[in-house]
């Protein structure tokens, strides 16, 4: 049986990869403590309360939500479960499925975020855009949906919203 070798990195790619795991664990860590910080919320769920507040009637399919952000339905049900602890989201039967559930932003909620986004936007503004000239934004842009549409084929069975 034929064995191949693994591709290692090139020095390029391996600075480049390096680089990139510290900078997007520091950006994840500075954005969570600062909303932690500030408004009492991980970015976990201030980013659901975005994808409610979004949507159409503030409500969303619990599956569409999974989605959407890019988590496991499990991780999800506990994420929805605290935002209803906090009073700033409900579930609700969907009316056109009768195994699904909706998760709906209640106007508690709607005020949490509204009172966590400028102090979030200030810090994504900081820790990131200021950092690059409106060319190295773009391109960033682009790397990162070419990476993203890369990791997510159509019908993957082991995105995480479908785990």
């Amino acid at each position: 049986m034929a064995t191949t070798e693994p591709r290692w990195l090139d020095d390029e790619q391996q600075k480049t990869w390096r680089a990139y795991m510290a900078a997007t664990q520091l950006l994840s860590d500075h954005i969570d403590r600062q909303l932690q910080r500030d408004s009492g919320m991980p970015h976990t769920y201030y980013s659901l309360l975005v994808w409610l507040s979004e949507s159409p009637g503030r409500r969303m399919r619990m599956t569409d939500l999974a989605e959407r952000s890019k988590i496991t339905r499990s991780r999800l049900s506990h994420a929805v479960a605290r935002l209803e602890q906090n009073g700033w989201a409900r579930r609700e039967d969907c009316p056109t499925d009768r195994r699904g559930q909706m998760a709906v932003l209640t106007d508690e909620g709607f005020a949490a975020l509204a009172a966590a986004a400028p102090g979030h936007v200030e810090a994504v503004r900081g820790a990131l855009f200021d950092q690059l000239s409106d060319e190295q934004v773009r391109q960033l842009g682009e790397i990162m949906r070419t990476v993203a549409e890369g990791l997510a084929p159509h019908g993957g069975a082991d995105l995480p919203w479908r785990r």
